[in-house]
C-alpha cells in the first residue's frame, strides 16, 4: 500500500531536483539591500493560464517582517483593482496618497496583489498567502472577470465553468511538479494551438458568447460565492479587518459587447419586433427620442433579453432626463452575451456576503453605489471610466476616496485622533504620485489604441468615444506646449523628496524625461528603477530599449539579456535582442533570438519579418522570401513584410511579382515615399513607363528631393527619343 506513495514521492523529488516545473506561490522571498523582502512570483499565473498567455503581477515588494508601527494594507482583485491601463495611477496609489496626507507620520504600506485577467479562483490562493503576512487591512475589489477569467463560462484559457470541486482538485494537483507534468502532457495531447496563441486581449473572447440564462452562468455564480466566503474567512481569521467592495462598471457609455437578436423569437413575432426596432432606430437617429423610446419599449416587452435593445431604450430615457434609464442600462449589462463586466448578480453576492452580524472585522464598501451617486442621472459613465471597467484618473481618485473613508473607520484610535481635518484633493494626490500631463497623454494614447481594436471598435458609439478621447489628447498637448518642462520636472522632484525609494515615481519621472528628450537623465531614472526592483524583468527591458535608442548597443544588449534571464517567455525581449545582434552583424545570434520570439508567439508576423531580413543579409535569399511569405500568411495586412518582399523580389528579377506586392503597399501606405519609388523602378524595368511616371510623381510629392525620381523625370520624361521599354 505504501509502495505507490513512495514511488510518487520519489518522482516528485526527482522532478524538483531536475529543476522541472515552477513555483506556485504568489510571493517569493529574496534578499535585497541586505534585507529579506517578499516580492511577486512572475510564474504564479501558470496554474490558471496556458503558459504563453499567463499574466504576471505588477511589481510587489514588502519587508519580510513588517516594520514596527507600519499599517499593512493588501488589495486583492483584477485589472480594475490594479489600475489598468497604468498601475502607477491606480486606485491603490491614490489610496496610499490619501492616507499619508490625512495621517502624517503614519507608515502605510499598500501592497497591491491584483493581476490582469484573473478571477476569484486565482485570488483565493493569493488571499490565503496574504493571511500569513501580517496584514492589518484587506480591500477586496473583484468580479469583472468571473465569466471570462480562468474556469469562467466564456473563458478561452481552459475548461468552461467546471464544478468548483474539479477546479480546486486541478489547482491542488498543479502545486506539485508531478501535477504540472501531467497538465503539460494533457495539453500536448489536446494540441498546442490554444496554448501557443499570443495574448490578444479581449479580442480572444469574441467567439465565446454566453446568453442570459445559460446554466454555466449559475455554476460561475456559485463558485464565486464560495470562493468569496473562503476569502473572507481567511482575511478575518488572520486578524485583519476586511473591506469588501462592490464593483463599479460603465453603464452609460459602454454598449453591450454582444446581444441576442430577434432570431430567438418565434417567426410570427419576429417581423413586428424588427419593425419596432427599426422604427426606434430611425427616430433616435433623427433626435425624436420620445418616439424612439416608445418603439423600443414595445419591442422590449416582446423580447426583453436583447441587451442592445435595453441599452438603446436606456440611452433614449437618459436623453429625455428620465430617471427610469438605469434599470434598462443595468439589464443591458446583465444580458451582455460577452460578459466582461461584473453584473447585478455578482454585486448582490458581494453585498450578501457582508451580513448584519459580520462585526467590525468585515465591512461593506458599496463602491458601485458611490460612483453612481456622483454621476449624472445616477448612472456611471465616461466621467469615471476609460472604457468598460477601467477607471480614468478621476474614477481612480473617487474609488480611492470611498475606500479611504471606509478604512478610516477601521484604523486604530491612536492613528485617527491626530488626523488632518480633510482628505487631500485629487490635485494634491496627483502631485504626490508624480502625475503630470506628460504621463496623462501617454495613458490616453494607450486607451485610444485599445478602443480601435475589437471588441470596442464594433460598438455603435465608438466614433463619438474616440472623438472625445482625441479631444482630451489634443487639450493635453496644448497645455503641455504652454507649460515649461521645468515646472513639470519640479512636480516629480517634489514627489521624490517625499518618497525617494518609490520605484513608481522614478518610472513616472523617466517617462516624462523621455517625452521631453532628456534621454541621459531618463537613463539615470531607469537605472534607479532597476536598483529598486532588480528582480522585475520589465525594468531591465525598459532600460535596455532606452540605451539602444541612444546607440549604446553593448550595454543595451546586457540589460536585455538580464531581462530575458528574469523572464524567458517575453517575445518583445527576444525581438529587441535580435535587433541588437543584427545591428552588430552577429547574424546567427540574431536568428536564434527571432526564432525564440516566433516560438513564443507563433501568430505574430514580426519575428518572421525580422528573420527574413537577416537571412537576406546572409545571402540565403530563398529562405528570406519564404519567411516573408509566411509572415503575410499570418497577417496579410502586415505591410512591412509586403514591402520587403516586394524589394527582394525586384532584386531577384521577379519584377511582375514585385509590382503586385508593392502595389498593395502603396494602397495601404500611400504616404510611404520609398514604396512609390521602388514600385516606379520596377514598373519602368517592365517597360510600363507611364505607370512608372505616376509613381515617381507620387514620390516627389512626398519627398521633393528624391534623387532617383528627379533623375527619372530629367533623363526619361524629358528625352524626346525615350522608349517605352526598360
Amino acid at each position: 500500500m505504501l509502495l505507490p506513495l513512495i514511488l510518487l514521492g520519489g518522482l516528485e523529488l526527482a522532478l524538483r531536483l531536475a529543476g522541472y516545473g515552477y513555483p506556485t506561490d504568489f510571493f517569493r522571498l529574496i534578499t535585497l539591500g541586505g534585507r529579506e523582502r517578499w516580492v511577486d512570483n512572475d510564474q504564479f499565473g501558470r496554474r490558471f493560464f496556458p503558459a504563453a498567455l499567463a499574466r504576471i503581477p505588477a511589481p510587489v515588494i514588502m519587508e519580510a517582517r513588517k516594520p514596527a508601527g507600519a499599517f499593512r494594507i493588501f488589495i486583492l482583485g483584477e485589472s480594475a483593482a490594479l489600475g489598468d491601463p497604468r498601475p502607477n495611477y491606480g486606485a491603490g496609489r491614490y489610496l496610499e496618497a490619501l492616507l499619508r496626507e490625512r495621517f502624517p507620520g503614519e507608515n502605510f504600506e499598500v501592497v497591491n496583489t491584483a493581476i490582469t485577467a484573473i478571477n476569484s479562483h486565482a485570488i483565493l490562493p493569493i488571499a490565503r498567502e496574504c493571511a500569513r503576512h501580517e496584514g492589518d487591512l484587506w480591500i477586496i475589489y473583484m468580479g469583472n472577470n468571473e465569466m471570462v477569467g480562468p474556469f469562467g463560462a466564456a473563458t478561452v484559457f481552459g475548461p468552461q465553468a467546471p464544478p468548483l470541486g474539479l477546479v480546486r482538485l486541478s489547482l491542488a494537483l498543479q502545486e506539485t511538479r508531478l501535477g504540472q507534468l501531467l497538465m503539460d502532457g494533457s495539453r500536448r495531447l489536446r494540441g498546442a494551438s490554444r496554448d501557443s496563441a499570443a495574448w490578444q486581449g479581449m479580442e480572444m473572447f469574441l467567439k465565446n458568447e454566453v446568453p442570459p440564462g445559460d446554466r454555466r452562468r449559475e455554476v460561475v455564480y456559485d463558485s464565486f460565492r464560495r470562493n468569496l466566503n473562503d476569502m473572507l474567512r481567511a482575511g478575518v481569521g488572520s486578524g485583519a479587518s476586511v473591506i469588501l467592495s462592490t464593483v463599479a462598471v460603465n453603464l452609460k457609455d459602454c454598449p453591450p459587447f454582444g446581444s441576442l437578436s430577434g432570431t430567438n423569437l418565434p417567426i410570427a413575432d419576429r417581423a413586428s419586433w424588427e419593425t419596432l426596432c427599426a422604427d426606434g432606430a430611425t427616430a433616435e437617429a433623427e433626435g425624436r427620442f420620445q418616439e424612439a423610446e416608445q418603439h423600443y419599449e414595445q419591442a422590449a416587452r416582446q423580447f426583453p433579453e436583447s441587451a442592445t435593445l435595453q441599452f438603446r431604450l436606456g440611452d433614449c430615457l437618459l436623453r429625455l432626463t428620465n430617471a427610469a434609464a438605469r434599470p434598462h442600462l443595468e439589464l443591458a449589462r446583465d444580458d451582455d452575451t460577452l460578459p466582461f463586466r461584473a453584473d447585478s448578480r455578482i454585486n448582490d453576492l458581494i453585498r450578501r456576503a457582508v451580513g448584519p452580524s459580520s462585526g467590525r472585522g468585515l465591512v461593506l464598501c458599496d463602491a458601485a453605489l458611490a460612483l453612481a451617486t456622483n454621476s449624472p442621472a445616477g448612472v456611471p459613465g465616461r466621467e469615471s471610466f476609460f472604457e468598460h471597467v477601467h477607471l480614468n484618473f478621476d474614477g481612480n481618485y473617487r474609488l480611492a476616496r470611498v475606500w479611504a473613508e471606509a478604512a478610516e473607520k477601521l484604523l486604530p484610535a491612536a492613528v485617527v485622533r491626530p488626523a488632518r481635518p480633510a482628505w487631500a484633493s485629487q490635485e494634491q494626490c496627483e502631485r504626490r504620485l508624480g502625475l503630470t500631463d506628460w504621463n496623462r497623454l501617454s495613458v490616453v494614447e494607450d486607451v485610444i489604441g485599445r478602443l480601435q481594436r475589437p471588441p470596442f471598435r464594433e460598438q455603435p458609439d465608438i466614433a463619438g468615444r474616440l472623438e472625445s478621447l482625441r479631444g482630451w489628447r489634443d487639450a493635453l498637448r496644448q497645455r503641455m506646449a504652454a507649460t515649461p518642462p521645468a515646472q513639470a520636472r519640479a512636480v516629480y522632484l517634489e514627489a521624490l523628496g517625499h518618497a525617494p525609494e518609490d520605484h513608481w515615481l522614478h518610472e513616472n519621472f523617466a517617462e516624462f524625461l523621455e517625452a521631453t528628450g532628456d534621454l541621459p537623465q531618463a537613463t539615470i531614472e531607469r537605472r534607479k528603477v532597476c536598483d529598486l526592483i532588480p528582480y522585475y524583468y520589465f525594468s531591465h527591458y525598459s532600460l535596455g530599449t532606452l540605451l539602444k535608442q541612444q546607440g549604446q548597443w553593448d550595454e543595451a544588449r546586457e540589460c536585455l539579456r538580464q531581462a530575458a534571464v528574469l523572464n524567458p517567455r517575453q517575445e518583445e525581449i527576444r525581438l529587441e535582442l535580435g535587433g541588437i545582434y543584427a545591428h552588430q552583424r552577429q547574424w546567427e545570434w540574431a536568428l536564434q533570438e527571432f526564432e525564440r520570439a516566433r516560438q513564443l508567439s507563433p501568430s505574430d508576423p514580426r519575428p518572421l519579418h525580422d528573420a527574413g531580413e537577416v537571412l537576406w543579409r546572409l545571402n540565403r535569399r530563398a529562405e528570406a522570401i519564404a519567411r516573408l511569405r509566411e509572415a503575410l500568411r499570418l497577417q496579410p495586412a502586415y505591410w512591412q513584410a509586403r514591402y520587403r518582399l516586394g524589394e527582394h523580389l525586384a532584386q531577384e528579377g521577379r519584377l511582375a511579382e514585385a509590382v503586385a506586392e508593392l502595389q498593395d503597399v502603396v494602397r495601404v501606405k500611400p504616404d510611404l515615399a520609398s514604396a512609390h519609388e521602388n514600385l516606379g523602378v520596377a514598373l519602368f524595368q517592365l517597360g510600363r513607363v507611364e505607370e512608372a511616371a505616376q509613381q515617381f510623381d507620387a514620390t516627389l510629392r512626398l519627398d521633393p528631393q528624391n534623387r532617383q525620381a528627379l533623375q527619372f523625370r530629367q533623363n526619361v520624361l524629358h528625352d524626346p527619343n525615350r522608349k517605352t521599354g526598360p
